[in-house]
């Protein structure tokens, strides 16, 4: 399985969302640098590694962005260390405007 359907499976599962992309953004930074984070001295933007989220889901009502972010971001530690090095998260709850 893919990290991608990893990272779907595992945020239906936990907030059961009305609307879900999760989107493979690594070829779009092919080129960067990321020797520090333990990746290729040149990332060549292929792979499962830089990811965007965005999520509507009821268990985000009444919950800042900050207290979304973090359950988006607990939930998904084990793939963050099984190698996405990067994760934008754009959260909402149901009737919220999204610029998406």
């Amino acid at each position: 399985m893919s990290l991608q359907s990893d990272i779907e499976a595992k945020l239906i599962k936990t907030f059961a969302p009305e609307r879900l992309d999760v989107i493979n953004e690594s070829h779009q930074h092919a080129g960067h640098h990321h020797v520090e984070s333990g990746h290729h001295a040149t990332f060549d933007g292929t792979g499962e590694t830089h990811f965007r989220v965005r999520i509507v889901s009821a268990a985000f009502a009444g919950k800042s962005r900050v207290e979304r972010h973090r359950a988006v971001n607990d939930l998904l530690s084990g793939e963050l260390k099984r190698g996405v090095h990067a994760l934008a998260i754009e959260p909402a709850a149901p009737g919220e405007k999204t610029r998406w």
